[in-house]
């Protein structure tokens, strides 16, 4: 019988580890939201580097969720967006990103599974993540706007790449750095 309880407390343990961490990588893409630059239609913020970190370190399943529950925020009227519009950010031509987000995440998170904790790796599935939310976000910026092609990818990729690359370079600088590893691992912990 004991062993049964704790075996039923492992689980319990695991499943508040894991809600844990995904909380914490829900609450970094609203930080990341408000560290925010105009740029135009579309602006400038640190939301995807979280969610490079969040597939890096929470893996496939949990950092979709993590932004699951951004946009979760976003869909109960929170103003978390870097506009602060909460719902009303679906209005506007920047939702498209926001929903890249989730899938963007999977994939970061299931290459890094899949193939390790390496920089390489992390380039690799954040590239791939990146072009997932610039797709999605092209594809609404020009439905939103009017835009046509040329112009939306200019103004939600073109200007983007090489501030993303830079963000997935410090992003796998912090998943694989040794200091923040004790505090990743307690996140991940039984998975």
């Amino acid at each position: 019988m004991t062993t049964f309880n704790l075996t039923q407390n492992d689980k319990q343990a695991h499943v508040i580890q894991r809600l844990l961490a995904i909380a914490t990588f829900t609450a970094l893409t609203v930080l990341g939201a408000k560290i925010t630059l105009e740029s135009g239609e579309v602006p400038f913020t640190l939301q995807t580097m979280v969610v490079m970190l969040a597939g890096m370190v929470l893996g496939g399943r949990d950092a979709a969720l993590s932004q699951i529950g951004y946009i979760g925020l976003l869909l109960i009227g929170l103003p978390v967006d870097a506009r602060g519009l909460g719902f009303g950010v679906f209005a506007g031509p920047t939702w498209g990103f926001i929903i890249g987000f989730v899938p963007a995440a999977f994939v970061i998170g299931t290459i890094c599974e899949r193939f390790g904790n390496k920089i390489w790796v992390h380039l690799i599935a954040a590239s791939i993540g990146a072009s997932i939310y610039f797709t999605t976000g092209t594809i609404v910026l020009m439905s939103v706007t009017g835009m046509a092609f040329v112009n939306a990818f200019y103004a939600g990729v073109v200007k983007f790449v090489m501030i993303d690359f830079a963000k997935a370079l410090m992003a796998s600088a912090l998943a694989r750095s040794p200091m923040p590893q004790a505090f990743w691992g307690l996140l991940r912990r039984g998975q």
